[in-house]
């Protein structure tokens, strides 16, 4: 899956109509590289003192010149060497459009006759694109969650390996993932959107094992939901947590956030499953990804909660979420009705409820409380799950 920005709609001319640029000329045309904020990644504009989006304050601009020195230094070379007049390619040597999808025009040899400094060396290996610039950031960050599976004991660890590009100056933007499967929501869509217990509580432990992975990094997802969980027909021990655009760092270099209603837009997220903070417009936080995983929960296992049928009055949905949080038994009782109530699920839900908002939650206590009645049924976590995925 691959998102593409808008095409760059600089003219284009002959290479023999074009005056070659002299030293100067290449030095004014070597593009200035954006700012980043470094706690929170966010691009600034270069004058910005101050980062719009944690607040914290830039790095004086000289000390990024001097990192980017040697860079500039290297651009201005290539620069140089591009350009030396160049033969004309033969008439045979047809224009290629870029593997990566951009629509810039390429010469056969993989190079743009156009505008040297954009060319972005791309390798396709297994179905994904790398290029050289990310080789070592990705290799890092494999090992550091292999590192993590192993001190943790976790066997799988289901996020998505992405790759992402940005061509500064020129509009293109890349975002790369390899093919996940199906959603669990499409799959509940083949059936009768309903899971067996068995099922659930196997998508919940390996979901609880990202949650804790990305709440160490400062991180809360933001917009559990089935739409957000694929499932990979082909392998069905392969279950990822996708779908960041609600992300959140609650923790920014080590500091929780503090609890803010009307900090944050409200309502964000899928509203049958966010979080009562999520409603109020305060910052999602490590107990709102665990209430959200707890009402996909009790909607895989009894097909509907009480404010299912009543999406488009966002109010009532928030009034009933608040009331409910105060009466699990009674939450409970109305989904399940006549059926049995999973022990399982009635901890987890008083568990989560009585958190704080700066509260780290116990996860092994929780996956431990999961992985009881999956032992009864003599299954494990990270098995199959037990679902039909039709491909």
């Amino acid at each position: 899956m691959a998102g593409r920005g808008g095409r760059g709609r600089k003219r284009r001319g002959s290479a023999a109509g074009r005056a070659e640029p002299g030293p100067a000329a290449a030095a004014c045309a070597c593009p200035r590289m954006s700012r980043f904020c470094p706690q929170c990644g966010r691009g600034v504009e270069p004058a910005f003192k101050f980062c719009p989006g944690c607040g914290e304050r830039l790095p004086p601009q000289e000390e990024e010149e001097k990192k980017e020195a040697p860079a500039r230094a290297l651009a201005l070379a290539a620069r140089a060497e591009a350009a030396e007049p160049e033969p004309k390619p033969a008439p045979a040597q047809r224009l290629a459009r870029s593997p990566a999808g951009g629509g810039r025009a390429q010469s056969a040899s993989g190079t743009c006759p156009q505008k040297q400094r954009y060319s972005l060396k791309l390798d396709v290996k297994d179905g994904k694109i790398y290029n050289e610039q990310n080789f070592f950031q990705r290799a890092a960050k494999k090992a550091t969650v292999e590192k993590w599976k192993k001190l943790h004991s976790v066997p799988l660890l289901g996020i998505p390996d992405c790759v992402g590009f940005g061509l500064h100056g020129n509009n293109y933007r890349f975002l790369v993932f390899p093919d996940l499967g199906r959603t669990l929501q499409s799959i509940l869509d083949d059936g009768l959107n309903l899971l067996r217990e068995k099922a659930a509580f196997q998508i919940a432990v390996r979901l609880l094992d990202c949650l804790e992975y990305i709440h160490e990094n400062e991180y809360v997802h933001g917009d559990i939901s089935a739409e957000n969980i694929y499932v990979n027909p082909a392998d069905l021990t392969e279950v990822t947590l996708a779908g960041y655009c609600f992300a959140f760092r609650y923790c920014p270099g080590g500091k929780h956030v503090a609890r803010r209603e009307g900090s944050r837009t409200p309502h964000e997220g899928t509203i049958e499953f966010i979080s009562l903070d999520s409603h109020k417009g305060a910052g999602p936080s490590r107990r709102s990804d665990l209430e959200s995983l707890g009402y996909c929960l009790l909607k895989w296992l009894c097909g509907f909660l009480p404010w299912s049928d009543e999406l488009t009055k966002i109010e009532s949905v928030m009034e009933k979420k608040e009331r409910y949080k105060g009466d699990v038994t009674g939450l409970l009782r109305l989904c399940f009705r006549q059926k049995l109530i999973p022990d399982a699920l009635q901890s987890y839900l008083q568990q989560i409820t009585a958190l704080e908002y700066e509260e780290k939650p116990d996860y092994e206590a929780l996956r431990q409380l999961l992985k009881k009645p999956l032992e009864k049924m003599r299954a494990s976590a990270y098995d199959s799950v037990d679902v039909r995925v039709v491909p």
